[in-house]
């Protein structure tokens, strides 16, 4: 589809397989924050927006609600449905949702907002939410507040191009937007434990502009990354590390 990022349309279609092990899941907080903030459960619509290879649909699934899951990227749409029987999945995006006006109570956008924030997408999203519907957004965002974290962003960062990023806030600034209420924000300490193999490396190969890399340059990034952890005492020579991250939720409500 034409309005999607390059990055996000190479990196996603040749990574989908590494985002689906290397990503992390959500804290347990997130169950709370979906009934009772975004008002989902029985009875309920929720549209999983950009859904990817389906990460968060799950949560989606587990609160009861019908869940509809909207994927621009071929290869992470067959991931979801691969990971998620049962949940209806629709090729679309966020300027061409392939949904009926006023139809769902909740959208919910999970590491994927940044990727469409322009005021055309907000817009699309209003016509497909009911009135008093909720928007939720949501990240798990890397804690650079631990060192080897930081220096993990600083093997990234040369290769980030344009690529959309949370970290840029530069999604912030469509809020306060046209048609929703104030976007209220909340956040959850989350940790993704497992070997460092899958939860650094895979993580890391996961970016889309990393996965998007020749072949050999991707190797590359690697293998700095396994000299950094080699390097790091409290990573080098463990089974299993804890790679720590903030999750941050934020929803707003389409006005009457």
């Amino acid at each position: 589809m034409t309005d999607i990022h390059h990055s996000a349309a190479e990196g996603f279609a040749s990574g989908a397989s590494t985002y689906a092990h290397g990503r992390p899941d959500y804290p347990a907080e997130v169950a709370s924050w979906l009934v009772d903030d975004l008002g989902l459960g029985e009875g309920k619509i929720a549209l999983d927006l950009g859904a990817g290879t389906g990460k968060f649909t799950p949560y989606l699934s587990r609160t009861g609600a019908t869940v509809v899951a909207v994927e621009p990227v071929g290869a992470m749409l067959d991931q979801l449905v691969r990971h998620n029987p049962g949940v209806e999945a629709k090729p679309g995006s966020a300027t061409a949702i392939p949904l009926a006006d006023g139809t769902v109570d909740a959208v919910v956008c999970a590491q994927a907002f940044h990727w469409f924030a322009n005021r055309d997408a907000l817009a699309e999203i209003r016509r497909v939410l009911k009135p008093g519907g909720v928007l939720g957004l949501i990240w798990n965002v890397r804690d650079e507040r631990v060192g080897w974290v930081a220096a993990l962003t600083g093997i990234m960062t040369p290769y980030e191009g344009d690529a959309p990023r949370y970290h840029s806030g530069a999604w912030r600034r469509l809020f306060p937007a046209d048609g929703f209420g104030p976007l209220q924000e909340r956040r959850f300490s989350h940790g993704h434990r497992g070997t460092p193999e899958r939860v650094i490396v895979d993580r890391t190969l996961s970016v889309s502009f990393i996965a998007a890399l020749p072949a050999a340059e991707r190797e590359r990034v690697a293998e700095t990354v396994r000299a950094m952890i080699a390097a790091t005492p409290e990573l080098a020579g463990r089974d299993e590390v804890t790679f720590p991250y903030e999750t941050a939720a934020f929803f707003c409500r389409r006005l009457r």
